[in-house]
């Protein structure tokens, strides 16, 4: 029998050395940007090319169950800021007091500063009640998700866009003021802009926050050794 899907193939050469330089560049030079943004706004053809980048992320059975909700308006992006805020205060709460001084003093308004907002979902319903690769671990449309807003973030990284990650809500509210049904999930709520500076590091390790982890600690070979210690954090 004949196979068409083989007349689908196409060659898998490695990149040329400046073409794999460039996506280790961006993958290792990706910030969370907080405050850093400008205001000028983003053209709407570059933005077509960071969501075609996010959808062409792997989804497991192919289901694609991302949406993409795009806020400009000045009036939305300042409801989604208060219930940000809201929450961000409740967090404050749940930090030693030796934390709570340091947590206060990251800058964290890229909601009101970028000029655009979106809010990347997950819906499970999208491929229907059983597919392929969820069977057994129904998280999986909400990874897959995860790998379109790495996508987009990359992308964003080359073109030269910052991008903020605010996971500081209560999805209720997000949901209330966005209008997204209740069965669909909110994957993660990105700020984007210009940006003319990145730190060279991750701000929060700058700020003496967290410090980035020995790799070394963290590659086990063939089974999880049983003097593994797991580092809280705190």
């Amino acid at each position: 029998m004949h196979d068409s899907s083989y007349e689908a193939l196409v060659r898998a050469d490695a990149f040329s050395d400046c073409e794999r330089a460039a996506v280790y560049r961006a993958i290792e030079t990706r910030r969370d940007v907080r405050d850093q943004f400008l205001p000028d706004p983003l053209p709407d053809a570059l933005i077509r090319r960071l969501l075609s980048a996010a959808h062409a992320a792997p989804s497991v059975g192919f289901m694609q169950p991302w949406n993409f909700l795009l806020i400009r308006s000045r009036e939305q992006r300042e409801a989604i800021w208060h219930a940000f805020a809201r929450a961000n205060e409740e967090a404050v709460a749940m930090f030693t007091e030796e934390r709570r001084q340091a947590y206060r003093s990251l800058k964290l308004e890229g909601i009101r500063k970028a000029p655009l907002n979106i809010c990347i979902t997950c819906d499970p319903d999208r491929a229907g009640p059983i597919v392929l690769g969820r069977t057994h671990n129904p998280r999986m449309d909400a990874y897959s998700t995860v790998c379109a807003i790495q996508n987009l973030w990359l992308a964003a990284r080359a073109e030269g866009v910052g991008v903020g990650w605010v996971s500081i809500f209560h999805d209720q509210d997000v949901k209330e003021i966005l209008g997204i049904p209740k069965r669909v999930e909110i994957i993660g709520y990105l700020c984007l802009g210009y940006v003319d500076q990145l730190y060279e590091k991750p701000e929060l390790e700058i700020k003496g926050w967290r410090q980035r982890l020995s790799l070394d600690d963290l590659v086990f070979e063939e089974r999880w050794p049983a003097d593994a210690v797991s580092d809280g954090g705190g």
